[in-house]
């Protein structure tokens, strides 16, 4: 399938914004749907909305037979050995905030370590700072190398046999960097520690194998992979959720309540109390169905290609400094900039006037910023629609950003 093909499929690219085709470059942040993930949400609630695992008449069948098929979808999505290893939630922040408050809470003491590093999403920052300083932890952080990668000796010197979480992401959403999950995983494992993987910016790109990667953690969205937003998924092996309590409460979750106790539904039902998202899920089973009919191999090979276009041109225009790996295979599809003397936000609001959707500000990421020495930063981020056109009218729109900012001042 060609990307002029595949852009068939979303509707909201055929637009003009501010009288310009649109095109559409903030996919780090959120990525377009499929009319087949349009339908498929359409149609639930159109023919068969209905809640699941409860009632036995026939939409309610029907919709737990989709939620559940789309559970199965995840698993092997990703690569899990079953499905009981997959819980979903509301999104990445929502899946490592219940692994902070659950698995952390129980196996962080005081005096212990919890390791990240200065890429990460806040996502992936808060809920171990805040566990941290709970429990009396110390948050170490991997140092970076010039280019914004790190390397396995720094995770070696970083990581000790106190470490009990190593916490880091698959894919950097300013610095575009793809990290060694793999590696990281045995030096974590050698030291006693648990793997938690940030997989938002990783998962939509590319082939993730949890059991390849023996990490021990996996959080992703929805909405980053084509899929809606208010879904996502917990991956965790199932030795460590069966140990993990849940921490919302309430209808689904249960087994037996009694006045003054209760258990807990087996896996993974116990960290999905409540009417859960099933129309998100659905969607995303439809989204991971469109993105492997594409290929994730393609899709990878299809946005090295464009960051390699893109770097290529970005190297022609003076005054402009990238952050991130210099070599594209070391990153996934997105770059990162700052244009000198000009402020990101006024970067993106001339790109926006010529139809240009890009990203301005820290990102989620400030302690990155401050690495980087800068407040602030544009991002372009590419995903399986964009184009070799859609980087020239990108750079284009740059030119005439410091032309006018040059006639201005």
């Amino acid at each position: 399938m060609n990307v002029n093909d595949i852009r068939n499929y979303f509707p909201i690219l055929n637009q003009e914004v501010n009288g310009h085709p649109l095109v559409y470059l903030d996919n780090a942040a959120t990525s377009q749907k499929p009319l087949s993930v349009i339908e498929a949400i359409e149609q639930y609630y159109k023919g068969y909305n209905s809640n699941v695992h409860r009632g036995v008449h026939t939409l309610g069948t029907k919709a737990t037979d989709a939620y559940e098929g789309a559970r199965e979808k995840v698993r092997k999505f990703i690569h899990a050995k079953s499905v009981e290893e997959v819980v979903f939630t509301r999104g990445t922040t929502a899946s490592i905030n219940l692994l902070a408050a659950s698995y952390g809470e129980e196996n962080v003491k005081e005096g212990d370590e919890i390791v990240i590093t200065y890429m990460e999403h806040h996502s992936n920052l808060i809920p171990w700072q805040q566990l941290a300083k709970r429990k009396k932890a110390e948050l170490k952080y991997i140092p970076l190398e010039e280019d914004g990668t790190i390397t396995l000796e720094k995770v070696r010197e970083t990581v000790t046999p106190k470490t009990k979480i190593v916490a880091v992401t698959l894919v950097s959403n300013v610095l575009g960097t793809i990290n060694p999950i793999k590696e990281i995983a045995n030096i974590a494992h050698e030291n006693g520690a648990v793997l938690a993987v940030d997989g938002a910016q990783g998962v939509p790109h590319m082939k993730v194998d949890v059991q390849d990667l023996d990490c021990d953690f996996l959080s992703f969205s929805g909405h980053k992979m084509c899929g809606p937003t208010g879904i996502g998924v917990l991956y965790g092996k199932k030795e460590l959720l069966e140990k993990m309590e849940p921490v919302e409460f309430g209808g689904e979750m249960i087994d037996f309540v009694g006045l003054y106790d209760s258990t807990w539904k087996e896996l993974p039902w116990k960290f999905e109390g409540g009417t859960p998202i099933i129309a998100g899920a659905i969607g995303l089973g439809k989204a991971i169905e469109f993105l492997e009919e594409v290929g994730l191999d393609e899709i990878l090979k299809h946005e090295h290609h464009l960051a390699a276009y893109a770097l290529d041109k970005l190297s022609e225009v003076e005054g402009i400094e990238v952050y991130g790996p210099k070599d594209p295979m070391k990153r996934a599809g997105l770059v990162t900039f700052n244009i000198k003397g000009v402020h990101p936000h006024d970067v993106a609001t001339v790109l926006d006037a010529e139809g240009i959707a890009i990203r301005a500000g820290h990102h989620c990421a400030q302690p990155l910023m401050k690495w980087l020495d800068v407040s602030a930063t544009a991002r372009a981020s590419f995903y399986l629609y964009n184009t070799e056109e859609d980087i020239d009218r990108f750079v284009s729109g740059i030119l005439k950003t410091k032309e006018y900012f040059n006639n201005v001042f």
